[in-house]
């Protein structure tokens, strides 16, 4: 049996990189990536070819040049893709929302009637936990699952879920379409081999900022509101090691080959709280940096953890790196060698 010809959007970022770093080792795909590199890394494609052994097929391109993409998924004959490529600031899409669904809702949306014109009928959807908005703490107890209902409160949120609400209709209406929406919770770490990591500029996440703090790239970090309804009043959340997330796309892939399109959280379905994970990073860093208290952020749920019973069940992925000292201890790692 042949090798599978696939897609990769945006396989230049963080999460994307590490897929296709699986997607290489298991050697059952042809790989082709799309990426503008606005937000990506030329170093992490090199990195990735040079790791492949230059077998990956690079196109520097933007999903919005709608012939390009087209020329391109005409001539390589692709039998899936999986869709990172999008914007992902939350404030900046505040500010920005115009950007948000022309890049994200309005680029996948061509994408999909790409796929449904050239017979490319599996279809893997980078999507996130935002859909879910901002859930009272008490509905979050239990963990959120993939039924609970969908309230972003920012137009990164809604462009995300927009695109699944595009996914859905396209399934019903192309029967030989199939798509997996993944709701990603708190992704974070660095590749357990120490060959690609996360080297977004100006980074937003927590374990990433409190890395760059114990290593002295940051003079101090901030927790943002230690007055929520949660132990130690500091907000909690699922992190998700990287690796580990990159392994749930393999996964349904395989499950798309037998399986009707559907959606679901990846996440350990625990948290830990802003306090925790700084705590874990001082821990493993030897460091015992500063973290200084700032007022609350606007939209910050106290609590955000998944239930992550319903891809354990129907898949076959099952995370190997669910502990946060590896995830915090592999973040700092790969931060050191950047």
């Amino acid at each position: 049996m042949g090798k599978i010809n696939i897609l990769v959007t945006g396989a230049a970022g963080y999460i994307g990189s590490h897929v296709v770093k699986q997607l290489i080792d298991s050697k059952d795909y042809n790989i082709t990536i799309i990426d503008d590199l606005r937000t990506g890394f030329e170093a992490t494609i090199d990195t990735l070819q040079t790791y492949s052994k230059n077998s990956i097929t690079f196109i520097n391109a933007n999903l919005s040049d709608y012939e390009t993409i087209e020329a391109i998924i005409t001539r390589s004959h692709f039998e899936a893709v999986i869709h990172f490529a999008a914007s992902l600031i939350v404030p900046e899409s505040v500010e920005n929302p115009l950007k948000y669904y022309l890049n994200n809702t309005a680029n996948t949306a061509n994408l999909i009637k790409l796929c449904t014109e050239y017979n490319v009928n599996k279809f893997v959807f980078s999507s996130t936990a935002a859909v879910y908005g901002e859930p009272p703490i008490e509905d979050t107890l239990a963990g959120i699952a993939e039924d609970y209902p969908t309230s972003p409160i920012n137009p990164y949120g809604q462009s995300k879920l927009f695109s699944e609400k595009i996914l859905k209709d396209t399934a019903v209406a192309y029967p030989n379409f199939r798509y997996i929406a993944l709701r990603y919770f708190n992704v974070a770490g660095g590749n357990v081999d120490g060959l690609i990591g996360q080297n977004t500029l100006n980074a937003t996440h927590l374990i990433k900022i409190a890395s760059e703090t114990a290593l002295g790239k940051r003079e101090k970090m901030y927790i943002f509101g230690d007055d929520y309804a949660t132990e130690d009043g500091t907000c909690i959340r699922d992190y998700i090691h990287v690796d580990d997330l990159a392994s749930a796309h393999i996964a349904v892939l395989d499950y798309l080959k037998t399986n009707e399109s559907d959606t679901f959280n990846v996440g350990y379905g625990k948290g830990y709280s802003v306090k925790e994970v700084i705590d874990t990073m001082r821990l493993v860093s030897g460091v015992n940096f500063t973290a200084d208290i700032q007022e609350r952020r606007a939209g910050d749920p106290a609590q955000l953890i998944s239930t992550n019973e319903k891809i354990l069940k129907k898949t076959s992925w099952r995370p190997k790196y669910e502990d946060l000292e590896l995830i915090c201890k592999t973040a700092l790692e790969w931060e050191k060698g950047r």
